[in-house]
């Protein structure tokens, strides 16, 4: 039913590693070299994977905002509706849809994933020396992805065997050098997969309830989970997940500094990082120099112009013309009845 997924994901397989056995210059089916070009292939898949949905994680994470946008909204609809949870939801979807909010966004990126590591794990399953050609491989091809080394163990193998492959890997490498390179991968396996959990709480900011339950068994039990079902993958399938791993810890990384949760510190630093800084010492005196006070400057009134003067210029100053008394009673109506505008400064006391 599925055998044209597995064929798909051999056929990326195969390519990558045709691309780095060109690289090495062709090197013997058994060699170190080989081995790595076949290790190479896994890890690039896991990259065309990840290329493919990087759209799907940045919708994500805009999801994961525009939810932490709408929590104060949220919590005013819970204490309008109490114990109604059939009103609740129904608020919730009304809220969801005119916010063009969908919950659904965050599982984007996990789902496509899962039917990817389960045909790699199912094609490394079936590996073995003697196997005939596999999902679009010729025999040959398919011996040497079977025989294949990283570090003495082939990547077919898994830390716990049994049957007829567990006779035929058996007669190309030791139980000894399997299990040293399996246990070496689970460990790498679990400790990044606490940390990129513990960094996708941090992208999703503070929860509470029902949620930080999830989050936290998430942090524990992932790892956990994998520490127990590490012992029957094939190494093939360690390498994929430690690269999952190192992809989304780097990937996460990024946008954590591009896209900071919403009320987190980054965020805030981030907002207030495009105004600049003022030092206070650059606005302090110097020591020992007096501080200079400004004083604002006072507005000259514009001269009253005499609407009857003719061309509506100013009347002649009275000291000018000999100062008479008539003279001063006429210049003062030609003013329109106020004192002539004060040309001297004020003295300053």
């Amino acid at each position: 039913m599925l055998n044209w997924l597995y064929t798909a994901i051999s056929f990326v397989w195969q390519a990558w590693h045709a691309l780095w056995d060109l690289i090495f210059g062709g090197p013997a089916p058994e060699s170190g070299l080989a081995g790595l070009a076949w290790a190479l292939g896994i890890v690039f898949l896991v990259v065309t994977i990840r290329l493919i949905l990087f759209p799907l994680f940045v919708k994500q994470v805009k999801s994961q905002r525009a939810m932490q946008e709408l929590q104060p909204e949220i919590a005013k609809l819970k204490k309008q509706y109490g114990s109604d949870r059939q009103g609740m939801s129904q608020a919730m979807m009304a809220l969801q849809k005119e916010r063009g909010v969908n919950p659904l966004a965050g599982c984007l990126p996990i789902l496509p994933q899962m039917p990817v590591f389960i045909s790699l794990f199912h094609v490394l399953r079936r590996l073995s020396p003697h196997t005939h050609g596999l999902y679009g491989w010729n025999d040959t091809l398919t011996h040497q992805a079977a025989v294949a080394k990283l570090f003495g163990a082939p990547i077919s193998a898994s830390f716990n065997m049994s049957g007829t492959k567990a006779t035929e890997i058996l007669q190309i490498a030791t139980y000894t050098n399997i299990r040293v390179v399996a246990l070496l991968l689970i460990a790498i396996m679990c400790v990044t997969t606490f940390m990129t959990q513990k960094q996708i709480a941090k992208r999703s900011g503070p929860v509470e309830g029902q949620a930080a339950t999830v989050q936290r068994l998430m942090l524990y039990g992932m790892p956990l989970s994998l520490l127990v079902s590490g012992f029957i993958f094939p190494i093939g399938v360690l390498i994929y997940w430690v690269t999952n791993n190192a992809w989304t810890f780097g990937q996460q990384f990024f946008i954590l500094r591009k896209m900071p949760p919403p009320g987190s510190a980054a965020a805030t630093a981030k907002a207030s990082g495009d105004t600049p800084a003022v030092d206070a010492r650059t606005l302090a005196p110097r020591p020992g120099a007096k501080p200079v006070r400004t004083k604002p400057g006072r507005p000259v009134a514009p001269p009253t112009l005499d609407p009857q003067t003719d061309n509506g210029q100013l009347p002649a100053d009275p000291s000018v013309d000999g100062g008479s008394g008539g003279s001063s009673a006429a210049g003062s109506a030609g003013l329109g009845g106020q004192a002539p505008p004060n040309r001297g400064k004020r003295k300053r006391r």
